[in-house]
């Protein structure tokens, strides 16, 4: 007689939960087609969906100036902080802002009082012709007589940077992607492992030689196998229908699937914690949306966490999926590497540690 394995014994269980996941409507349509309607629907839409104009005051610019208060009271501008080039860089590369505003004297001799420099993104270009015409708009309103002697106020100096297109595929993608990752370990882990154990599945286990580690890792392989398959489905939709940006490509596909295994384990440790505190499977559902909602809501799913009000910010950027959502799409579009995201990376270990340290304390195998 051939001696006991456990790695047979984790193949095996792998091929019957995968089998199980797989004969789910649910688990299919939550982790797959449920996030495919919305990249359709956004996909579609293309990259409109928000009215406002984003800007930033360029480096060294008369903030004191009259011109430029008066810009700083526009209802359609929406002004962004940025204390150095880089960081103007970066906000116009990733699409945050349309365009930098810098007011200065003129220099003498000329006719103007002021010099508005406007240094608008190529990829944004057509609402930068629409900040131009708000601009001359506002420098209108600075004096009764302005049509007579426009350029006795201000000119515009327009320059256009080039910068990669950021469309709104690239921002809804990896939001969608997250969030499918967090709800399906969640919801799938709590129900499968609380089922075994009031179905005395688990306790059965236990009079075979079968590792209590060969039943979690064989169910979290199976949970993660499918997932990671979805989540090459939807990636591969993404960039061939709405063309989603790869910077790199089948390297980014990889780099975003290592970031997904990550932080599945560590949502799956979410799914082991409700099935452990909750005494009924109607119980499942609430405890799992207290968990999922506030992060689908509030973690920069749909749009940026900094159009939320300033006291709700820090409380959005200590959610784990807040740093999956934003290291997906710096991975897709800047090419960013591990180390680049060792921020992202570490809070979601320590998420990690916090949540399966207290599963350790909860858990129970038997009901």
């Amino acid at each position: 007689m051939s001696s006991y394995s456990n790695a047979r014994a984790i193949r095996a269980l792998f091929i019957a939960s995968l089998q199980s996941i797989l004969k789910s409507p649910s688990a299919v349509f939550f982790s797959v087609a449920f996030p495919l309607v919305f990249i359709l629907v956004f996909g579609f839409l293309g990259g409109g969906g928000n009215y406002s104009l984003s800007v930033a005051a360029a480096l060294n610019t008369n903030t004191q100036s009259p011109l430029f208060k008066a810009l700083e009271q526009v209802p359609v501008l929406k002004w962004k902080k940025a204390t150095s080039q880089a960081e103007i860089d970066k906000l116009m590369k990733e699409g945050d802002i349309v365009a930098t505003i810098g007011v200065a004297t003129a220099p003498e001799g000329t006719h103007s009082k002021e010099v508005i420099e406007l240094v608008g993104a190529s990829s944004q270009l057509d609402k930068v012709q629409q900040l131009e015409s708000i601009i001359k708009t506002v420098i209108q309103s600075q004096d009764s007589e302005i049509r007579r002697r426009s350029q006795e106020i201000a000119r515009i100096d327009l320059k256009v940077t080039q910068v990669r297109a950021f469309k709104m595929i690239d921002f809804i993608l990896p939001g969608q992607l997250g969030f499918s990752l967090l709800a399906a370990s969640v919801f799938g882990t709590a129900f499968v492992f609380f089922s075994l154990r009031q179905t005395l599945v688990l306790k059965r286990f236990f009079a075979t030689p079968v590792r209590k580690s060969s039943i979690v890792l064989s169910e979290g392989f199976a949970r993660m196998f499918f997932q990671l398959t979805g989540a090459v489905v939807i990636i591969a939709v993404g960039y061939f229908v709405f063309g989603f940006t790869l910077i790199n490509g089948w390297a980014t596909v990889l780099n975003m699937l290592f970031m997904c295994a990550l932080a599945m384990m560590v949502f799956m440790g979410f799914g082991f914690l409700v099935s452990s505190v909750v005494k009924s499977e109607a119980s499942i559902p609430p405890f799992s949306n207290l968990i999922t909602l506030p992060q689908f809501l509030l973690a920069g799913t749909f749009f940026s966490i900094d159009n939320f009000p300033s006291w709700l910010q820090p409380f959005c950027r200590a959610l784990p999926l807040t740093y999956l959502n934003d290291a997906l799409r710096r991975i897709a579009f800047e090419g960013a590497g591990f180390w680049d995201l060792k921020t992202n990376i570490g809070i979601l270990l320590l998420w990690g540690v916090v949540v399966y340290g207290i599963t350790a304390k909860l858990f129970k195998w038997e009901p």
